[in-house]
């Protein structure tokens, strides 16, 4: 495969941008191979610098529920553009969007959007320390919650990589001191560590980890995190900026059947553009200035170009038998794959609605401990044997790819034979 304009231009990134890249896991580097430089995609084909073609698995990380490039969006996006992108100032968009969510989403009353995902938990978690008077925040062990420091403890995905208690360095002690660090899935560690601690704002949690591949949380474990946090007055933020409008309309927390005090989404409220939002009831919620003494701001947050292609995303995907048919995308990808997996007890494939990992080596990951025990070297072999077949999936085992409604029956069919191709010649 011709990749010779793709690493020209990533050899010029890396003069002017660290490692060429503006998020570390583009970077390929577990893969001994250039990052792919993408010119444009459509529908389910993203293509890079040097016109090759590859089934995207990826998705912007999550976002592209419908493809790339998908006709509402560009509609949207473009009308908005043509009356100007950015204004600083309340626009109708914000108020047409958020009403959509709230009707949406039982759990919430009232939403602010912000830009990113990791705005919008470092927000949640000001606003749930606001709100009960306390400090400690509990998180679990490869959940990420983006990169702002109280939360960059024992993260997951792009940063499992990092040999430090926090997952950086330039995170201090004293930064993350009042964050209690619990293994995900794990009920007794979580009542025990609620008799010890009775000064617990919140407990932050992914219901559906995705940064450490698609690994669900168990309905004992999220119940015991409602039934605690109430107990003692604390608030449970679920983050949903990837599992948000991605496995149902409604969330994981529909899924689950449990309520969550405050609510994170991004990517797919975004439809590809960059945005976030975190959402409660009114009574947290008016606790945000300007109504209250907790500050959260932001330049760009409900950018209306962002707000139009999320909107469009949302009704798009809020029509009827939408995720039936996405399910039986997946299930047409998913189904023989389990099956082969099984018989060769190779690995297994992970999953919730169209979110999917598989995991070499192992029969199930339900923490982030049992990750050690994954065959990284036959990820990698298998991530390169992919890509030669021109079909592209996040290069890293701990990240989660995705099934889109723009997935056609012939390039499912394709993945699904590379794939089937794979595990049984090893």
């Amino acid at each position: 495969m011709e990749r010779k304009k793709s690493l020209r231009i990533y050899e010029a990134s890396s003069k002017v941008i660290p490692g060429g890249v503006n998020s570390p896991v583009r970077a390929f580097f577990d893969m001994g191979i250039p990052p792919l430089v993408v010119a444009k995609g459509k529908g389910d084909t993203i293509w890079d610098e040097d016109g090759n073609a590859f089934i995207d698995y990826c998705g912007s990380w999550g976002p592209l529920i419908l493809g790339h490039a998908h006709p509402s969006v560009v509609k949207a996006a473009k009308a908005q553009i043509s009356k100007g992108s950015s204004f600083g100032i309340t626009t109708k968009i914000e108020k047409e969007i958020a009403a959509f969510i709230v009707k949406l989403i039982p759990s919430i009353e009232k939403i602010r959007f912000v830009s990113t995902g990791t705005e919008a938990t470092m927000s949640a978690l000001r606003l749930a320390k606001g709100f009960t008077g306390k400090n400690k925040i509990i998180k679990f062990i490869g959940n990420y919650h983006g990169h702002h420091d109280s939360l960059l403890v024992q993260a997951g995905s792009g940063v499992i990589r990092l040999n430090s208690q926090a997952s950086s360095k330039g995170i201090s002690a004293e930064m993350i001191k009042d964050t209690l660090l619990l293994p995900f899935n794990d009920v007794k560690a979580v009542k025990e560590c609620f008799e010890v601690h009775k000064d617990i704002a919140a407990v932050i949690v992914e219901p559906i980890a995705g940064n450490m591949g698609v690994v669900a949380g168990s309905k004992e474990f999220l119940e015991t995190l409602k039934r605690e946090t109430e107990k003692q007055g604390a608030l449970l933020i679920f983050d949903e900026v990837i599992t948000g409008f991605r496995v149902g309309l409604k969330g994981a927390q529909d899924l689950y059947g449990i309520t969550p005090d405050i609510t994170c989404f991004g990517k797919i409220i975004g439809g590809g553009f960059p945005a976030a939002a975190f959402g409660a009831k009114k009574e947290i919620m008016d606790l945000l200035s300007p109504l209250g003494e907790v500050y959260q701001a932001g330049t760009l947050s409900g950018n209306p170009v962002a707000m139009q292609a999320g909107l469009a995303t949302l009704k798009e995907i809020a029509k009827e038998g939408f995720y039936e048919k996405l399910q039986q995308k997946a299930d047409k990808l998913f189904l023989p794959i389990e099956k082969a997996l099984k018989e060769t007890k190779r690995g297994c494939l992970q999953r919730q609605g169209s979110m999917f990992t598989i995991f070499w080596g192992v029969e199930a990951i339900t923490t982030k401990e049992e990750c050690k025990k994954l065959d990284e070297e036959m990820f990698k072999k298998f991530f390169l044997h992919l890509l030669d077949k021109g079909i592209y999936i996040p290069p890293c085992q701990y990240e989660t790819s995705f099934v889109s409604i723009a997935h056609t029956d012939e390039n499912l069919e394709k993945t699904k034979e590379a794939i089937l191709e794979f595990i049984k010649a090893r």
